[in-house]
C-alpha cells in the first residue's frame, strides 16, 4: 500500500485518533472488496488454486458486516497482498500497465463504485497521493 508522509485524519478511526468513524470505515471497507473483487479474475487467471485474495475480500465484507474481528481480516488482507507479491504485470499490480485506457477504464469503473457519504473524502485522498501512486488517479 502507498501512504502519503502525513494521512488525512479523515482516513483514521477515531480509535486512533482521527475522525473516521466506524459507518465511513465500513463503507470504505465494502468499497474496497468490491473494487478487489472486479480485478480478482486478473490474479485467479494466474493463481487459479490460490484462494487468499478471494478470502480476503470475503473477509472484509464480514469484518464490515461484524461477523469478523478486524485483527482477521487484518491477518488475512496480508495473506492476500502476500499471495500476489511473486507475481508481475496485471496479476499483481490489479491494474493494466501495458494499456494506460484500461487502466484509467477501471479507475473510472471504481470511481463509479464510491458510496456517496465517502465519495469526496476518497477523490480527495487520491488526488492528493496521485504523485506517490505514478499518476494512476489522474485524469
Amino acid at each position: 500500500m502507498i501512504l502519503p508522509a502525513v494521512r488525512d485524519p479523515r482516513l483514521v478511526t477515531v480509535r486512533r485518533g482521527g475522525t473516521l468513524t466506524d459507518e465511513h470505515h465500513h463503507l470504505l471497507a465494502r468499497w474496497a472488496a468490491a473494487c478487489a473483487e472486479h480485478v480478482l479474475p486478473l490474479f485467479e487467471a494466474e493463481r487459479p488454486d490460490d484462494p487468499r485474495p478471494r478470502r480476503a475480500v470475503e473477509a472484509a465484507r464480514a469484518w464490515a458486516d461484524g461477523d469478523l474481528g478486524m485483527r482477521e481480516a487484518r491477518a488475512l488482507g496480508g495473506h492476500a497482498m502476500g499471495a500476489a507479491r511473486p507475481l508481475r504485470g496485471a496479476a499483481h499490480h490489479a491494474a493494466h500497465p501495458g494499456d494506460p485506457g484500461a487502466g484509467r477504464a477501471e479507475r473510472d469503473w471504481q470511481r463509479a463504485q464510491l458510496p456517496g457519504a465517502v465519495r469526496a473524502l476518497v477523490l480527495e485522498d487520491q488526488a492528493r497521493r496521485d504523485a506517490i501512486c505514478f499518476g494512476a488517479f489522474a485524469d
